[in-house]
């Protein structure tokens, strides 16, 4: 959603508007399908304790890679390189 937000607010042609708007649509049709996994108490706690591991991932990555490990999910991702830095976490690019 953030990257659609920012070709939208960077566009500046009228149809540099209209594919930034429509990516926004897609991902949003995308999500509407999608079981989306809280950032609950549990996330909150494994977040805390890699913060406190002093893990070198950037803030969203490190949320994700918590809720992930709270729900003891897989993060199916392209990024595999800052999430393979997670201790625990298993992560798998799809797109090999």
């Amino acid at each position: 959603m953030l990257g659609c937000h920012t070709y939208i607010n960077q566009a500046r042609t009228p149809a540099a508007l209209v594919r930034g708007y429509a990516m926004l649509a897609t991902v949003q049709r995308t999500f509407a399908r999608a079981t989306v996994l809280p950032f609950d108490a549990a996330a909150a706690a494994v977040y805390d304790r890699l913060l406190t591991q002093r893990v070198r991932v950037r803030s969203m990555d490190l949320r994700i890679a918590a809720i992930a490990l709270a729900q003891g999910c897989v993060v199916v991702t392209r990024n595999t390189r800052d999430f393979r830095q997670v201790p625990g976490l298993q992560s798998e690019d799809w797109t090999a």
